[in-house]
């Protein structure tokens, strides 16, 4: 990797001269890691530092400027309207509504999954719609992390990006081990037969897979290489995949029987709910796209068509792929891992499963694409922060892409993919992203009702006790439902709780502050929505999801602690004293 270093010329004058590998400076190269003592001294003033920066927020200006500085260059603003519409799109819809859609139908809700994927992609276009209003004002890399970091702190940022960032990768690695069984499943082969199998492994990290390694690669190099043409390639990717769905509603519905959906809803509700929950991972994605502020051309006009218009498009297309699937085959009869695939051969229809395998491919190329491109710019942002090492923050000034991280993030998704089993890595999916979502939100109404100088304390208590009620009545509407109680009066009560509160805060804490360009509608109703339906689907992830959560998070604390407090809090300091010099200049000048 190139480094650029300046050297003296002999004249006083200093020269950038190009060299390649790392050095400390490259990880660590604040005051505290610069010696041993140095170091010591830190980690005893751990408990004052934490202090000042557990809560400590940034403001807009300093991520829209001082950040974006640390990079050294700019990132190419290449893509419009359009663009994003595809990337919304092809961030996703990959494998899920392939797979996703079987279970939920022949386990849950029968022929009313169409009903199930009408809810979970409403609850997905509240989230939408939160990132969309933080995307237009604080256009940057970091996506949720600077979200977060500018409402709800420095520390909550941390913890919510470092569990993405792990979900990220995961997912990265998860599509590309799906790359290649469905490819295989293309050429008539079992899923694993075009790995490597090594008996001496363990069961679940035998099976080396040096495809998903190179899908990744070529990827990464894509991405690496040009946003605009990660563009296009995204654009015609998508495009193939959008006429082989409509392929599967033409050919599909030929074979339809509307006696298939003579028992609608098998369930009732519950079951429409329990579905509801598992397909909303069907739209998860759509966060990545938001990392791409700082390459949008006009984001006050492009981002809310791109992000809004494409979940509207992919909404309809999911609820009409599954009304489809329950119109082709009765619910009992759909198969639960390859739903479409066996649909089409129980019809007489054998031949169609391979252009289903090969949407599906497309489909999870250009979520690879998507995922690759949204973590190298989230990781970007936090090296910026130097709450990750600051090599990271660095924009290629040839390409205006963030190599380092793109390069980083390429060689994590392929280690993982090498080794690890799909088996192991669907555990470890899904929770990180519903908390990133409510955190959202919640940071939306703290933007909507805080603003330091000017909000009143009275107000501001006010607005505390009506986020922790509505917090709280969502946590406990989600476990009375995790539990199994069948009975309605709790649900009565954390709903009316839920309710009192938000409209506690809509009548008695004045809004502080208006967004600039565009804003979600009906604040504070629709964020707080936002914040109880995502808490609520929080309540069908697994109980390992939930360990997994909290070892991962314990994990990111001893970072936290012995090195990124001290990282960041260095950082912001030299932030302070530049612009302190900066104010002492302009007063010299002006005296």
């Amino acid at each position: 990797m190139a480094i650029e270093t300046n050297v003296g010329d002999g004249n006083g004058n200093d020269l950038k001269k190009r060299r390649c590998g790392c050095s400390k400076q490259d990880f660590l190269p604040e005051d505290s890691f610069q010696s041993w003592t140095s170091y010591v001294n830190a980690l005893s003033n751990t408990k004052s530092r934490l202090k000042d920066r557990l809560l400590a927020r940034s403001m807009d200006h300093v991520e829209l400027h001082e950040m974006r500085a640390r990079s050294q260059h700019e990132m190419k603003k290449t893509l419009t309207w359009w663009d994003l519409i595809w990337f919304g799109m092809g961030a996703v819809m990959g494998s899920g509504i392939f797979v996703l859609t079987g279970e939920a139908a022949r386990n849950h809700s029968g022929p009313a999954v169409v009903v199930s994927y009408f809810i979970s992609g409403i609850t997905a276009l509240l989230s939408v719609l939160c990132y969309t209003e933080f995307a237009i004002e604080l256009p940057v890399a970091g996506g949720s992390f600077t979200y977060l970091r500018v409402e709800l702190g420095d520390f909550i940022a941390y913890v919510s990006a470092g569990n993405i960032l792990f979900e990220y990768v995961v997912a990265g690695a998860s599509v590309a081990r799906s790359w290649t069984s469905y490819l295989a499943t293309l050429f008539n082969h079992a899923p694993d037969s075009f790995r490597f199998h090594v008996s001496s492994f363990s069961e679940h990290y035998s099976h080396l897979d040096p495809i998903a390694v190179a899908i990744s690669v070529v990827i990464g190099i894509a991405a690496g290489i040009s946003m605009k043409g990660s563009a296009r390639f995204n654009s015609a990717a998508t495009i193939v995949q959008l006429v082989v769905i409509l392929f599967i509603l033409i050919v599909g519905l030929t074979k339809a029987d509307p006696n298939n959906y003579s028992d609608f809803a098998p369930n009732g509700i519950p079951g429409i709910l329990k579905a509801s929950s598992i397909l909303f991972f069907a739209y998860v994605g759509f966060d990545g796209v938001a990392t791409f502020g700082e390459e949008i051309k006009n984001p006050g006009r492009d981002i809310p068509i791109g992000l809004i218009g494409s979940m509207l498009v992919i909404i309809t297309v999911y609820c009409l792929l599954a009304a489809t699937l329950c119109l082709m085959q009765p619910y009992s009869q759909i198969d639960v891992n390859a739903p479409f695939t066996l649909a089409f051969k129980a019809v007489g229809l054998k031949w169609a499963h391979y252009i289903v395998a090969f949407g599906a491919l497309k489909g999870m190329t250009t979520v690879l694409l998507a995922n690759l491109v949204g973590q190298s710019r989230y990781f970007t942002h936090i090296g910026r922060t130097h709450m990750a090492p600051p090599f990271l923050a660095h924009i290629n000034e040839r390409t205006g892409t963030p190599a380092n991280a793109t390069i980083m993030m390429t060689i994590l998704n392929s280690i993982v993919a090498f080794f690890t089993s799909l088996e192991v890595l669907a555990n470890l999916l899904s929770l990180a992203t519903l908390f990133i979502f409510s955190m959202v939100a919640l940071a939306l109404l703290v933007r909507r009702y805080y603003a330091k100088g000017e909000t009143t304390s009275c107000d501001r208590n006010k607005l505390v006790g009506f986020l922790v009620l509505i917090l709280a009545s969502s946590i406990a509407n989600a476990v009375y439902w995790a539990v199994g109680k069948n009975g309605w009066i709790g649900h009565v009560v954390t709903v009316a709780v839920w309710f009192l509160a938000t409209l506690g805060l809509k009548l008695l804490v004045k809004e502080a502050k208006k967004p600039k360009l565009w804003g979600v509608p009906l604040v504070p109703w629709l964020p707080s929505a936002s914040v109880a339906i995502n808490v609520f689907i929080m309540a069908s992830v697994d109980g390992a999801s939930f360990m997994r959560f909290v070892v991962w998070t314990l994990v990111l604390l001893v970072y936290y602690i012995f090195i990124a407090l001290h990282a960041s809090y260095d950082a912001a300091k030299e932030i302070e004293e530049t612009r302190a010099t900066a104010t002492n200049l302009e007063g010299g000048a002006r005296g």
